[in-house]
């Protein structure tokens, strides 16, 4: 329900600025909400839908977005010149309805532990026995007179034979412990849980989105720039754009097929595809001629693909939070992430003014993927270790805390065992 509302939101505001102009710029605050509440749902409901294969779905389904650089940018652009900007806007805004029909499709899945069924003896039994234990205690009572003791053995009892009221009772005093030892209902889910603050692999794999986003832009909103300071023409440098997300598409599928794959850690192979993708933000400022730009773009797509998307599926991921909190971990993590995305085109923008030179611009995103690289890192050693420790020493205070276990009362007495007892006794004594 929340993919399908996100995806109206997003018809509306595109459709919205072709009837009026006094929204300004605030109607992409707006199309940024639709955009996230649609994105967000739609990773975390694959991500539970999947388990051996989630790395390989999500990495498939995120391909849309390349696709959609790919083609709709020229397309839209060519639109514009066409019939002009309030259309287009209109066009944008019927397409993005159809979003709203496969939102609708999506339903989230409830993860419960599957329950160990434990075979109950059979009703006839259990009455069964109850009717002998009556019929031994009525029989010995009865044979104290004669001094004969007489023994039932269940070939003597009919099996459709109905107990007497005084079988109900020990029937009764026999469910009591079953109702005892029934199981409390289940806690309903938060919608907002924040505990995921509280895990130190969480906190570095969010200061990791933070930092790494700061290299996710710098390409796409200088590529053209640089290529024509380096007397490139625009319909080449469009062209860049253009292989630079064909080569996307590529790194995406592949990083899910070798995370599908197991090689080693998730953990450690998105490690290896961050350390890649700084060596290619290092590179653009030695490029020079459109061959050169091109092949940094392309290698740059590529890696930008492996990370773009795997990062928030890894949530899922043990090493990380798992996918019980999954949904609550994607939320904060892309609330964190936002904050480099907002911050992080005006910060290369001001180094670009300020030192008259594009390269800046990569090399400060460059710096940011390095610290976001070293904070993956760090994960994995905070999960086995400092998390570990930290439960051991809970472990031992809440054991050093509590006392001795209370003795329990027996909920459970055969009054007719124990009249039997005694009747054989007295049985004994006549004999």
């Amino acid at each position: 329900m929340t993919a399908g509302k996100a995806d109206l939101t997003c018809s509306r505001i595109g459709v919205s600025p072709s009837f009026t102009c006094c929204y300004g710029n605030f109607w992409h605050l707006f199309t940024g909400l639709g955009y996230c509440l649609s994105f967000l749902p739609t990773v975390t409901i694959l991500s539970q839908y999947f388990d051996k294969r989630r790395s390989l779905v999500t990495a498939v389904a995120s391909t849309g977005e390349c696709f959609a650089v790919f083609s709709f940018a020229p397309a839209i652009t060519a639109l514009k010149e066409q019939i002009g900007w309030r259309y287009s806007m209109l066009s944008v805004g019927v397409l993005q309805l159809g979003i709203t029909a496969c939102g609708s499709l999506l339903r989230p899945i409830v993860i419960r532990e599957q329950e160990e069924v434990k075979a109950q003896p059979p009703e006839e039994s259990t009455e069964t026995k109850y009717m002998l234990e009556n019929e031994q205690t009525c029989t010995s009572i009865e044979s104290i007179d004669s001094g004969v003791d007489i023994t039932t053995s269940p070939s003597n009892v009919p099996g459709k034979t109905k107990a007497e009221p005084k079988s109900e009772e020990p029937k009764q005093h026999g469910q009591n412990p079953v109702e005892n030892n029934s199981t409390p209902p289940e806690p309903k889910t938060k919608l907002l849980d924040f505990s995921v603050m509280r895990d130190y692999s969480f906190i570095c794999y969010a200061f990791f989105g933070l930092f790494a986003t700061l290299g996710f832009f710098a390409p796409s909103l200088y590529i053209i720039p640089l290529g024509r300071s380096l007397g490139i023409g625009k319909d080449h440098s469009a062209y860049i754009l253009s292989a630079m997300a064909i080569a996307e598409v590529f790194g995406r599928i592949f990083a899910g097929w070798v995370l599908n794959k197991k090689p080693i850690r998730k953990i450690y192979i998105e490690l290896i595809c961050v350390i890649l993708l700084s060596v290619a933000l290092v590179a653009f400022p030695f490029a020079s001629g459109f061959w050169g730009l091109m092949i940094c773009s392309v290698y740059f797509g590529f890696m930008l693909g492996t990370v773009a998307g795997t990062h928030i599926p890894l949530l899922a991921e043990d090493d990380v939070v798992g996918i019980e909190k999954m949904s609550s971990a994607a939320g904060v993590y892309v609330f964190i992430q936002s904050l480099a995305g907002l911050a992080g085109p005006p910060l290369a923008g001001v180094l670009v003014d300020t030192t008259k030179n594009y390269s800046s611009a990569f090399y400060s995103c460059a710096a940011g993927m390095v610290l976001g690289a070293v904070f993956l890192a760090l994960v994995r050693p905070c999960k086995t270790g400092l998390c570990h420790q930290q439960q051991q020493q809970q472990q031992q205070v809440e054991e050093s805390t509590a006392g001795p276990p209370p003795e329990l009362p027996d909920d459970f007495i055969d009054m007719d065992i124990g009249k039997a007892e005694h009747s054989g006794k007295g049985s004994d004594s006549v004999v």
